[in-house]
């Protein structure tokens, strides 16, 4: 995503890896992928993308009402 991340390069890899997780169990979960298969690589970019989304709305909702 483009932008300023508010955690920086280490809190946006760790969502990066974690959208990957994201994205397999809900792949999973929907049947679109196998127990012991991975998700794509543009399911893990969509995983990804989604966690850093959220993590920038619940930051920016954190730091605008503590000012």
């Amino acid at each position: 995503m483009p932008g300023k991340d508010p955690g920086g390069i280490f809190i946006t890899m760790l969502l990066g890896v974690a959208g990957a997780f994201v994205a397999n169990w809900i792949g999973s979960s929907m049947g679109y992928y196998l127990p012991d298969e991975a998700p794509g690589f543009f399911a893990s970019v969509l995983g990804a993308v989604i966690l850093l989304a959220l993590y920038r709305m619940l930051i920016s909702r954190r730091t605008t009402t503590s000012s």
